[in-house]
């Protein structure tokens, strides 16, 4: 009985065998893209299937190992809309890959340095090979897509052109299923939307769609982040399971595109440590153009903290405290100018009484301190092409644009459209709530920060904060709106400080739920006094997500670090070998300790370093050290 069972089951495995072979695709075409330093390698490849349909797919390796395996490209149009294609008896609602035929490959190189108006490095080198595979519709050849890949040493990157063309000039994009398969026991960092908390899982355990960049720890050691980049004229792109131990791009709504138009750049970034992720921020930079500011010399830096009460009064003491404190802005929110969700509040006028707006900027103008404004959506939508000029003639520094819808094509143009509004009257902005950057600062660099991050105004714990450099960083400056008296905060004072080393944002937010009066005179608030908001030379010294993090930046010959844990205790030996060969520092140690005085229990200490010191650093349960490094 046992043998007949075994035979049928042969039998059944032979016929699947022979149906699928008289299914089986042939490759037509196949092409190698290898990165700078030869470490990651794209496989890229077409196939034909028997009912002739075409498809393309991609695999991708570094040094060897497997990260991303076969993986399929992929688009889907509705081009209905399109009277050029209706003449032209065009397929509507189809992929568009089916029926695409090479018809050349164009290889070339890049490398060049470029210099930002700001940022965690002063110089940009950008570096890669790239590949581009022009396309053109077999049945009609009027309709071409050219496929760009990019190789860089941090990664790879990719995506889908249009060119010009004056026949079939309107596209609608229904859906992007680019596919990234990885194998199984893949475990990645996910959160639902912007300012989600994280969540560490498994692909095969996921629900939902995950926010981008998206970071992964592979079985064979390696990390990934997922990206979106230069993602300005399209709707929002997460990420999604479509099969087992398989992501997928998903498209928040449709988009309406007309030609010549790219899709936004889906890129991998490969690292064989945590650390390298988390230093990987160029990347998304280098998938942008460069900046469209021709005199960029109104977009500055600094440090900002918001007015609680708005009343003249107020506000002249904030002025007078961020002096002292040396931050360069003050930022009044919303209300100001009325009900902010109402479409008839009207943002070019004060609307709360004792509250002298030019006398307060004029107060500002003179003690050196700049005055940012929040405006919500409401009043951009229905005033932003008058209002930026309106506030540059009040003398205004920044907008800080509140509740801004994220997600579909309408507001993703939108909002590109208010960051030039803003760029023409040299307005910098702020963008918050749900929206996520891509890169687009370094095309216009007036757009310094934006929230997209569960930073203190939802209070999050030690644990999530040692998250966010490995995951939403990785996009770009955040406004985590950092705060030190508040007693809803929910870790140790010495680990809030760090957090202005440790977080990158060039306006970056200080007591954000803090009053001058709460200050007491606490000596270690020198940290932030001293800290600048851009840099020379950054480096991540140490970490893992949700567990710790150690970065040291540098400005000019000062170095600034920050190093925080979870909500465990946890014991660090830093290398100090960043530090110039032969030269003496003074490291002012400012940590948690118990037996200080202050109600905030931080001591400070000096100790003589250089490049061979190893400093130990005892940090208590949701901890943190902050480190200033000077010359002796």
């Amino acid at each position: 009985m046992k043998f007949y069972q075994h035979t049928f089951l042969t039998l059944l495995s032979l016929l699947a065998f022979f149906l699928a072979s008289a299914q089986t695709t042939t490759v037509i075409s196949e092409q190698i893209l290898y990165s700078p330093d030869k470490s990651l390698m794209v496989h890229f490849f077409q196939k034909e299937a028997a009912d002739h349909k075409k498809a393309f797919f991609y695999q991708l390796s570094y040094k060897g190992k497997n990260v991303i395996q076969e993986s399929k490209l992929e688009l889907e149009l509705d081009n209905h809309l399109s009277e050029s294609a209706m003449a032209l008896k065009v397929d509507t609602h189809q992929n568009w890959f089916d029926n695409l035929e090479i018809k050349n490959l164009v290889h070339t190189q890049k490398d060049t340095i470029w210099t930002p108006v700001y940022g965690e490095r002063k110089f940009i080198r950008d570096h890669y090979n790239s590949l581009v595979i022009k396309t053109v519709k077999d049945d009609n050849p009027i309709y071409e897509m050219n496929i760009e890949f990019r190789a860089y040493n941090q990664g790879i990157a990719f995506r889908f052109f249009f060119p010009e063309n004056v026949k079939g000039t309107y596209y609608r994009i229904m859906s992007e299923n680019t596919e990234f398969k990885f194998e199984e026991g893949t475990l990645a960092w996910k959160a639902n939307w912007a300012q989600a908390p994280y969540h560490k899982v498994a692909l095969e355990n996921w629900d939902g769609e995950a926010e981008r960049p998206l970071t992964l720890e592979l079985k064979n050691g390696l990390f990934v982040s997922l990206l979106e980049a230069q993602m300005v004229d399209y709707s929002r792109t997460k990420f999604k399971l479509s099969g087992k131990n398989t992501i997928s791009t998903a498209m928040f709504t449709p988009v309406d595109l007309i030609s010549p138009v790219a899709t936004p750049w889906r890129a991998v970034m490969v690292t064989e440590t945590a650390t390298g992720i988390a230093e990987g921020t160029d990347l998304i930079l280098n998938l942008n153009e460069p900046s469209k500011i021709k005199d960029q010399s109104w977009v500055k830096p600094g440090k900002i903290m918001r007015v609680m009460s708005q009343t003249t009064k107020d506000a002249l003491e904030n002025i007078d405290f961020a002096v002292k404190r040396n931050l360069q802005y003050i930022l009044f929110d919303w209300k100001w100018y009325g009900p902010a969700f109402s479409f008839s509040s009207d943002a070019s006028k004060v609307a709360i009484s004792d509250f002298d707006l030019p006398q307060i900027i004029r107060y500002g103008k003179e003690k050196g301190i700049g005055v940012w404004l929040y405006v919500n959506q409401q009043a951009l939508l229905m005033q932003s092409d008058s209002l930026f000029s309106i506030y540059k003639k009040w003398g205004i520094a920044g907008v800080k644009f509140g509740f801004v819808h994220s997600g579909s094509h309408r507001w993703t143009t939108w909002v590109e459209k208010a960051i030039q509004q803003a760029a023409q009257n040299q307005i910098m902005v702020n963008i918050h709530d749900d929206w996520r950057p891509t890169g687009e600062q370094r095309t216009w660099p007036n757009l310094m920060t934006s929230e997209g991050i569960r930073g203190n105004e939802e209070m999050p714990d030690a644990t999530s904060n040692t998250v966010m450099p490995f995951t939403r960083y990785i996009a770009g400056a955040a406004d985590y709106t950092i705060c030190y008296f508040d007693p809803r905060i929910k870790t140790t004072h010495a680990h809030q400080l760090a957090l202005a080393a440790i977080y990158f944002s060039p306006i970056q937010t200080l007591y954000w739920y803090d009053k001058p009066s709460f200050y007491k005179g606490e000596p270690e608030l020198e940290f932030w006094d001293k800290i600048p908001v851009t840099w020379d030379e950054t480096k991540v010294l140490s970490g893992n997500p949700g567990e710790y993090v150690t970065t040291v930046r540098r400005s000019g010959e000062e170095w600034f670090l920050g190093s925080i844990t979870n909500n465990e205790a946890r014991k660090l030996e830093l290398k100090l070998d960043f530090l110039p060969k032969g030269q003496k520092f003074v490291a002012r140690i400012y940590n948690d300790d118990n037996t200080v005085g202050t109600a905030t229990k931080v001591g400070i200490k000096d100790i003589a370093v250089d490049s061979k010191t190893i400093l130990k650093l005892d940090l208590q349960p949701s901890g943190g050290a902050a480190i200033w490094l000077h010359k002796k």
